[in-house]
């Protein structure tokens, strides 16, 4: 006669427990069970043996050491192959053929306010996961319940079945466990990643190289708690002033993650200026000449302009309305001329790979020492697979390592061939800015720096026609009128960039506004609007502007709002079915045009 099938039963939740032995029994299976498992069925007066009895050794260590038995493991782990059960029979080991195991709950302990470190430890299950993942593992044979919601289906199959599980049911039940512990170790892991590498801690509780930062909110006031993390490693960046929000530190590593590629691809300083994970601006370090110093108000630096310091102005001087409370990236050490810029704006925060004294002295008086100053491990690389969570799905993918070269440029489909390297140069910094901007996304850029752009529309054209227009009044703000324009002493200098771009963008004014606006000038010495004569001769001295779109052409209206801006260098993506007329408005305009075989979406 064949012996019983054997069934461990070892549970924290002892919900439907009793059901389930109930019906395991009349089906004729042998139970054990452990602790307070075996006492709850065997008060109900179904039959049950101890663990013990199979261990012959009593649990011991407070309840610590129940289960981590040979006897136990080699009755789950055990193949049905030859060797095995010779082992098997040499230690008289019954085979088990249901675990029913579900864990301490260490969440539920942590979550309470007043739980302890020693009570938190308390409340890691050591057997029950070495149960859960033993009789995972060996699903082909081991029909592992991690759930108690499984129980009543589990007996239906095994009714049905006549013992003979289902494969399929053996193998969900399998996952089911192994995502268990999984979650469990992600908790325990999160909890002692608060308890010994969290910045916040002192040096002497420090434990561990710093993984964790505790954030004061995420996006909104109301989602809390927040922290950023990583699971292995140490945290790539660190706060030297200030402290960063959610945000912060989504505009920081994006930012970074830009600069970083710029100066690599380009050999020069980057700096970048963003804002709700887009950049408003992106350069490299060329040098700065009168008209672009006045311009970007470094005119009045009495600190010499660095490559670095050139490459923050451009940046900033983009779009000064975006730019408005940034969030700054540099790929180089931050320099007293770039610190000195930064210090007369309003912005959030710097990241950057390091400071010189001097700059960080100037940096940490912003904001009455609250401003957030992070310094970047340069030699940090990330995962090469990134997870998100949507909505409760987690979704992976590779991390968009793509590299932007002159190569990807060498395809032009028009008449026109002529790519000198002032454009090549453009265009990668176009291209790159594009990879870090929210999707669909149209940049436009001039002299290493962005002038406009387009970011985060569902059109296309939107897109060229939003960085089109920023282009414009970017280039507008250069109008010897604008440049002379007679502020009283005193405005600050967000009040002249807001009243430049009123003006620029011609928007008509009125009421209290108009009066506002007119206050900001010297008495008698309003500006008039520019004319529409005025503005489309100054708009035909721009040229030699690139355009780069992460995405095709799908009509060739971009490339026709694209020219009033004083595009001559075009580059996206082939693949539209319009393609060709988008190729022969380029023409029209004798444009050069750039197929690349990149599309850089970004979300």
């Amino acid at each position: 006669m064949a012996s019983k099938p054997i069934a461990l039963l070892s549970v924290y939740d002892k919900s439907g427990l009793l059901e389930l032995a109930k019906g395991l029994h009349e089906s004729g299976v042998r139970l054990l069970g452990s602790g307070g498992t075996a006492k709850k069925i065997r008060n109900a007066g179904i039959p049950i043996e101890d663990v013990a009895d199979i261990t012959k050794a009593p649990e011991m260590l407070g309840g610590r050491v129940k289960t981590l038995h040979p006897a136990v493991h080699g009755g789950i782990l055990a193949r049905e192959i030859e060797s095995d059960q010779q082992d098997l029979a040499a230690q008289s080991i019954s085979l088990i053929s249901i675990v029913v195991c579900n864990l301490y709950p260490f969440s539920e302990t942590i979550a309470k306010a007043d739980c302890t470190l020693p009570a938190a430890i308390e409340e890691i299950d050591i057997g029950g996961v070495t149960l859960l993942r033993a009789a995972a593992k060996n699903h082909a044979r081991v029909s592992i319940l991690s759930d108690p919601k499984d129980y009543p289906s589990f007996l239906q199959n095994w009714a049905e079945s006549k013992g003979v599980v289902d494969e399929k049911l053996r193998k969900e039940l399998a996952l089911k466990a192994f995502e268990h512990t999984a979650a469990y170790d992600a908790a325990i892991s999160d909890y002692f990643r608060a308890q010994y590498a969290s910045s916040e801690l002192s040096p002497e509780a420090l434990s561990a190289p710093i993984q964790r930062m505790p954030l004061r909110y995420g996006a909104n006031p109301h989602q809390k708690p927040a922290q950023a993390f990583v699971q292995s490693g140490k945290l790539p960046f660190k706060a030297l002033c200030g402290a960063p929000g959610y945000i912060n530190l989504l505009d920081a590593l994006n930012s970074f993650a830009l600069v970083k590629e710029l100066s690599e691809a380009l050999n020069l300083p980057a700096a970048a200026s963003f804002k709700h994970v887009s950049p408003a601006g992106a350069a490299v370090g060329i040098e700065l000449d009168d008209v672009e110093k006045k311009v970007y108000g470094v005119d009045d630096l009495k600190e010499p302009l660095t490559a670095l310091a050139c490459a923050y102005a451009r940046a900033r001087g983009a779009d000064r309305m975006s730019s408005f409370g940034d969030f700054i990236a540099l790929s180089h050490e931050c320099d007293l001329a770039t610190a000195k810029i930064i210090s007369r704006e309003v912005s959030d925060g710097i990241i950057a790979p390091g400071y010189t004294a001097a700059a960080l002295e100037v940096l940490k008086k912003k904001k009455a020492g609250k401003y957030c100053v992070l310094e970047m491990d340069p030699s940090y690389v990330p995962e090469k697979v990134e997870t998100r969570q949507v909505y409760g799905v987690s979704l992976q993918q590779n991390r968009n390592d793509a590299k932007i070269t002159p190569d990807l440029f060498a395809n032009v489909v028009t008449k026109n061939t002529a790519l000198p390297t002032a454009a090549v140069t453009d265009l990668i910094v176009a291209t790159l800015a594009l990879k870090y901007t929210q999707s669909n996304s149209v940049a436009y850029a001039l002299r290493g720096a962005i002038i406009g752009l387009g970011a985060g529309q569902q059109s296309r054209i939107h897109c060229t026609r939003l960085a089109g227009s920023k282009a414009d009044n970017w280039w507008l703000r250069h109008h010897p009128r604008v440049l002379a324009f007679p502020f009283k002493a005193g405005v600050k200098r967000a009040d002249k960039a807001n009243a430049i771009d009123l003006f620029v963008s011609g928007e008509v004014l009125e009421g209290g506004e108009k009066t506002q606006w007119e206050g900001l000038f010297e008495e008698g010495k309003i500006p008039t609007p520019l004319t529409e004569q005025e503005k489309k001769e100054h708009m035909t001295k721009l040229d030699g502007v690139v355009c780069s779109s992460d995405a095709f052409f799908p009509f060739p209206d971009n490339v026709h709002r694209a020219r009033k801006s004083g595009v001559t260098y075009l580059a996206a993506p082939s693949g539209s079915v319009m393609d060709k007329e988008c190729i022969a408005a380029a023409n029209e305009h004798q444009m050069v045009f750039a197929h690349t075989n990149l599309r850089l979406f970004h979300h």
